[in-house]
């Protein structure tokens, strides 16, 4: 029986196909190196939650590809433009006449060793916390029906993810904070893609697209995969982990 054998249901039940972060991006790095995705030859831009908890990430893919482009945002969200984008591809290696560019876009959730989700502890406070945070903040608005979608410019990432989650969410009267974290996987997704159409020539330029959920468990972080693929030379390719 593994340590942890409430977590490791849970996790199992809800997001049957996650691996150990680590784990994981060996695995990427091994599948794109196959693509043509080096370490000498291209930039990763990494979009995560701002929440400490998520550095795992960030580290790892560094770790695999040297330092990184930070896309980031609250809960994930994907706010940096055509101005970010083209100013992370300036960025790229240029080899082989192409620049390569590998995008990481995840939300994340905890999951507690009790398999409450949501929930995790933290180094230094007594309480249990939430994550993502920003997540459950806009569930316990949106529960209580005070949503606030006007613009704040001294809270812009908030605002943002507030409007766009209502959008999406269209009809859902109360949404628990799984639902909420699944339905901001298909927003970054969503706008990731958007984002690459407007700023990437595949005439000269090959890229790759890796999502999922970030799982903070008790004692190390896990990855459930999302969509995952590879375009070279304007082809797609699918990617399986």
């Amino acid at each position: 029986m593994p340590d942890k054998p409430i977590f490791h249901s849970v996790l199992a039940k809800i997001f049957p196909s996650a691996i150990p972060e680590n784990r994981f991006i060996n695995q990427i790095s091994a599948k794109f190196s196959e693509l043509g995705f080096q370490k000498h030859n291209s930039i990763a831009c990494v979009g995560v939650c701002r929440d400490e908890l998520t550095y795992s990430l960030f580290q790892a893919v560094e770790a695999a590809w040297g330092p990184a482009f930070n896309i980031s945002s609250l809960a994930g969200m994907i706010y940096i433009g055509k101005t970010g984008f083209n100013a992370a591809h300036t960025h790229s290696p240029y080899v082989d006449e192409r620049e390569r560019y590998i995008y990481f876009a995840m939300p994340h959730i905890a999951i507690s060793d009790a398999g409450e989700i949501g929930v995790c502890s933290r180094p230094g406070l007594v309480e249990l916390s939430n994550a993502c945070g920003a997540l459950e903040l806009f569930r316990q608005a949106h529960v209580n029906g005070d949503l606030d979608l006007e613009l704040h410019l001294n809270d812009l990432e908030y605002t943002l993810l507030k409007s766009k989650l209502t959008k999406r969410l269209a009809g859902v009267s109360s949404p628990d904070l799984l639902t909420l974290t699944q339905t901001a996987y298909e927003v970054i997704l969503s706008d990731l893609e958007e984002m690459i159409g407007l700023t990437v020539d595949n005439a000269n330029s090959d890229y790759a697209v890796i999502t999922g959920i970030q799982i903070h468990g008790p004692e190390i972080n896990y990855v459930s995969p999302g969509k995952i693929y590879g375009v070279v030379n304007g082809e797609m390719q699918i990617v399986n982990i």
